[in-house]
C-alpha cells in the first residue's frame, strides 16, 4: 500500500502541472470515448425475464448478436423509449448541455440507427467524430425492474471495431480533459493508445469503472491502468466494492491512492468524494426514482464541468447531485429538453 501513497503524491504534483499548462494554453472542454451504444430503454413488470435469460439484476452483459434478437422478441411487447447511450456518450451529452465545449469519438455502423445516434449527439452540441462500420450499430436493451434497477444486454456491433489507428491526434486539440468509459475494456490497446495520446498532449484522464462485474473480471488490469494513467475516477457503491472488497468510505481512501480525484457514489446517500486528502460528503438530492439508467452518467456530467471551470470540488459535486438527482425522475438516461433547461439554470447558481 505505501508505494501507492508515494504514488498518488507524486500525481498531486502532477496534475498542478497539468493545471496550469491548461490554463496557460487555455485548453477548455471535454472529450469522450466510449461505446456509441443506443439504448433500448424497455420496461420489465416483474424480476422474471431476468431470470429466465439468467443475467443477475442490475449487470451489464455483452452479448452477440443472436441472443439481443431473442431478448428483443422476449420484450417485443413491453414499453419501451429509443435514446442515443453509452455511458461517456451520456455524459457528454449532460456536459453539452451547459453550451460547454463537449466532443465524442465512436463508431456506428451505415443504417438507421447509427443516424439517429449521431444526430441525437449533435443536436445537444456534442461535436462528434466517428469511425463507420459495416456492422450494425450498437444497441443495449435496458431492461428497468420495479425496483428502478437497470440490467443491460448490450450487443456491440460496429463499437466494438473502433480501433487505436483511428483516432487523429489532432481531435484531442484544445480540450483539458479525456472522459473514457470502463465499458472499453475489452479492447485494451485502443484504452491504452487513447490514454496515452492524452497524456502526451497534456490532458487529465477521467475514468469511468462501469459494471461491477466489468471490475471483478478485470481486476489486475484496471488497478495497472489507473496507477499509470487515471486522475479523476468515478465508482459507485458495487464498482468501489469489486475494487477494494472494502466499505464505501475505505474504498474512496484505496482509490486516492490511485488518482487525484476518487468519487464513490452511494445511492440515496449521496456521494463521496476526495481530493488532497480532504473528503468531501455531498448528499443525494430528493427525487422520485423511476429509473436508475444515467444517473451515474450524469454526475459525472456536472462533476467534469464543475472541476473544468475550476469550481470548488463541493460546488462541482452539488451540480453532479443535482443532475444524477433529476435524471432518475426518468425512464431512459436523458432528462427531458424542457426540464433540462431549468436544471442547468439551477445548477448554475450553485
Amino acid at each position: 500500500m505505501q508505494r501507492y501513497i508515494d504514488f498518488s503524491k507524486k500525481r498531486n504534483t502532477f496534475a498542478k502541472k497539468i493545471k496550469k499548462n491548461l490554463k496557460r494554453r487555455n485548453m477548455k472542454g471535454i472529450i469522450g470515448i466510449g461505446n456509441a451504444i443506443t439504448d433500448i430503454m424497455t420496461v420489465l413488470p416483474d424480476e422474471n425475464l431476468l431470470q429466465q435469460i439468467n443475467f443477475p439484476k442490475g449487470s451489464m452483459q455483452l452479448v452477440d448478436e443472436k441472443t439481443i434478437q431473442h431478448i428483443e422478441q422476449l420484450t417485443q411487447q413491453l414499453p419501451k423509449t429509443l435514446k442515443s447511450g453509452g455511458s461517456v456518450a451520456n455524459t457528454m451529452y449532460g456536459i453539452a448541455s451547459f453550451n460547454f465545449p463537449t466532443a465524442y469519438i465512436g463508431k456506428i455502423g451505415h443504417d438507421e440507427i447509427g443516424n439517429f445516434y449521431k444526430a441525437d449527439m449533435e443536436q445537444q452540441g456534442v461535436k462528434c467524430y466517428f469511425s463507420l462500420s459495416e456492422l450494425t450499430s450498437g444497441k443495449a436493451i435496458a431492461m428497468i425492474t420495479p425496483d428502478s434497477e437497470r440490467t443491460f444486454a448490450t450487443y456491440l456491433g460496429a463499437a466494438s471495431e473502433l480501433k487505436p489507428e483511428e483516432i487523429n491526434p489532432s481531435w484531442l486539440d484544445s480540450y483539458a480533459i479525456m472522459h473514457i468509459e470502463g465499458y472499453l475494456i475489452f479492447n485494451r490497446d485502443l484504452v491504452l493508445h487513447i490514454a496515452k495520446m492524452a497524456k502526451d498532449k497534456g490532458m487529465l484522464i477521467s475514468y469511468d469503472l462501469a459494471s461491477y462485474n466489468i471490475v471483478a473480471d478485470n481486476l489486475d488490469f484496471i488497478k495497472n491502468f489507473m496507477k499509470d494513467y487515471v486522475d479523476i475516477v468515478f465508482a459507485n457503491e458495487e464498482e468501489a466494492k469489486a475494487f477494494t472488497g472494502k466499505s464505501p468510505e475505505a474504498s474512496l481512501d484505496e482509490l486516492a491512492d490511485y488518482c487525484t480525484y476518487a468519487i464513490v457514489k452511494i445511492g440515496k446517500e449521496g456521494s463521496l468524494i476526495k481530493h488532497n486528502n480532504t473528503t468531501y460528503k455531498i448528499p443525494a438530492i430528493k427525487a422520485n426514482a423511476i429509473d436508475t439508467t444515467g444517473a451515474g452518467d450524469w454526475y459525472a456530467s456536472g462533476f467534469l464541468y464543475g472541476l473544468c471551470n475550476q469550481l470548488p470540488i463541493e460546488t462541482s459535486g452539488k451540480i453532479a447531485a443535482l443532475l444524477a438527482g433529476n435524471v432518475i425522475e426518468h425512464i431512459g438516461a436523458k432528462i427531458p429538453q424542457e426540464k433540462l433547461n431549468q436544471v442547468i439554470d439551477m445548477a448554475k447558481k450553485l
